[in-house]
């Protein structure tokens, strides 16, 4: 639950830096930088070994890579729609970790998940509707949709490559040192670098890095140790809610029936993916259980 809700502070932090006058890019840059920063004092604290393989460097780069238009597509996607439609429609990504398996390596997938993507389709077409609440055009769903996938990727990346054994911490920090490279290579390429505008900015860019970012990824490493992956990820709904819930009463998003309906069809969409090997599994029984013993 800590790593849900931390998770859907993003919007919170955000989205004064934004306006404040702050580029997407500078306002990640400064979160990644604070980010590596806090998480290598974690690291040192535990006395955790920074040594990598000079093999893995590729790797790293490429999950940066993932996790940067991530990051970047959900910021811009702010821009377009309300920050718990935003945080909602990213809470896709589990349906493109599916389709991203089944395509690039043939996993198999079952009636039910098939189910889960099609209560998701309708899910983000009941969002993407104009209306007067949490309005959202083709293209803001596009941006957030295109975040969803990344994020999907570096979760595939992670698990098909060379570095899925490495200790969590270590990944992630490698993970956010290039982020924040790539980050300032594109604010100095493009001569917009910024800094924050006044002490509040600092301190909701220091917020982000430790809350959503570091303390997040802490916590879904002990979730997963102590619950398992399967109950960590169903709880994962707690993060879109949180966003929806800062949305509308921090900063006074509209929020109708037919967006909530939406959100809850993405909601379900994604617990099905995950549970799918246990719905599947509860099914069968049952099945075995009712069919004559001459079948």
């Amino acid at each position: 639950m800590a790593t849900s809700v931390t998770f859907g502070l993003i919007p919170l932090f955000t989205l004064p830096l934004i306006g404040r006058g702050m580029e997407y890019d500078s306002i990640l840059f400064f979160r990644f930088f604070f980010a590596s920063i806090a998480l290598a004092a974690v690291m040192l604290i535990k006395r955790e070994s920074f040594r990598i393989d000079l093999r893995d460097l590729p790797v790293f780069i490429l999950l940066s890579f993932f996790y940067t238009f991530s990051s970047l597509f959900l910021l811009c996607g702010y821009g377009y729609m309300g920050a718990g439609v935003a945080t909602t429609l990213h809470f896709t990504y589990p349906v493109f970790v599916t389709l991203l398996m089944l395509f690039l390596f043939r996993e198999k997938s079952s009636w039910l998940t098939w189910i889960a993507i099609a209560l998701a389709v309708c899910g983000v077409a009941l969002l993407s509707l104009p209306s007067s609440g949490m309005q959202a055009d083709v293209k803001g769903i596009v941006i957030v949709l295109l975040s969803a996938v990344a994020y999907g990727s570096y979760i595939v990346g992670v698990n098909k490559s060379r570095v899925r054994n490495m200790n969590s911490r270590k990944l992630a920090f490698y993970v956010f040192v290039f982020t924040t490279i790539i980050f300032g290579v594109r604010n100095l390429a493009s001569g917009t670098m910024q800094l924050p505008p006044d002490p509040s900015s600092y301190g909701n860019l220091i917020l982000l890095a430790v809350l959503p970012t570091v303390v997040s990824n802490i916590t879904l490493v002990l979730a997963v140790q102590n619950i398992g992956g399967t109950l960590t990820s169903v709880l994962g709904a707690l993060e879109p809610m949180t966003a929806v819930c800062i949305g509308a009463l921090v900063f006074g998003e509209d929020f109708t029936l037919r967006e909530g309906f939406g959100i809850l069809l993405v909601l379900i969409a994604v617990t099905v993916i995950i549970l799918t090997g246990t719905i599947q599994g509860t099914i069968n029984k049952v099945f075995r259980k009712i069919r004559p013993r001459h079948a």
